[in-house]
């Protein structure tokens, strides 16, 4: 029953021997077990609890490179990464899983790709991608169950004045019409 619920990677590996005999083929295979998302989810669980953390990507690609993308709301250290990074490698068994593993922070120029690193960037300026629509660029303000407030503001002429007035504005983009959403960088 082990077999049904584990996925292995069997690799043909050719020997100088192969090409000795013919009509034979090798009998050295390598078999890795491959790892899942779920495996690696389990072995971080208590630390994400313990550290206020959460998951903003995993991917497991090929060969068992596992790629792992923390944060919180008080952003992530090197330390924060270490840990992690220990979590997975002190119980998987690289004889058995052999495996490469890359525990980083999601990196500012990156799109949010979970909706907790929206409410860790209320209060920053942010560029919002709409499905449907024109881009946003300003300051998020709100982060709803379904939807978040961006407060804009641009310059406008008043009938009647010499000047133009700024004029704010605060739009309303629900969750399922964001293609992208991303910090802006300023230097200022």
């Amino acid at each position: 029953m082990l077999f049904a619920e584990t996925k292995y990677l069997a690799i043909f590996v050719p020997t100088k021997y192969d090409r000795q005999i013919e009509g034979t083929k090798s009998s050295l295979f390598l078999c890795k077990k491959m790892i899942t998302k779920e495996q690696v989810h389990n072995l971080i669980e208590d630390r994400l609890e313990e550290s206020n953390c959460f998951v903003v990507d995993l991917e497991i690609k090929e060969g068992n490179a596992i790629s792992l993308e923390i944060d919180s709301m008080d952003g992530i250290t090197v330390q924060d990464c270490m840990s992690f990074s220990r979590a997975v490698e002190h119980n998987l068994d690289r004889e058995v899983e052999d495996f490469a593993l890359q525990v980083s922070s999601p990196g500012l120029d990156k799109p949010f790709r979970v909706r907790e690193q929206y409410y860790k960037n209320i209060g920053r300026k942010v560029k919002v991608v709409p499905v449907e629509g024109t881009v946003v660029k300003g300051e998020l303000k709100e982060v709803n169950e379904d939807e978040i407030i961006v407060e804009y503001s641009y310059k406008e002429r008043i009938e009647g004045r010499k000047k133009k007035e700024t004029i704010i504005k605060q739009e309303k983009i629900k969750f399922n019409n964001i293609k992208e959403t991303t910090i802006i960088i300023s230097f200022k």
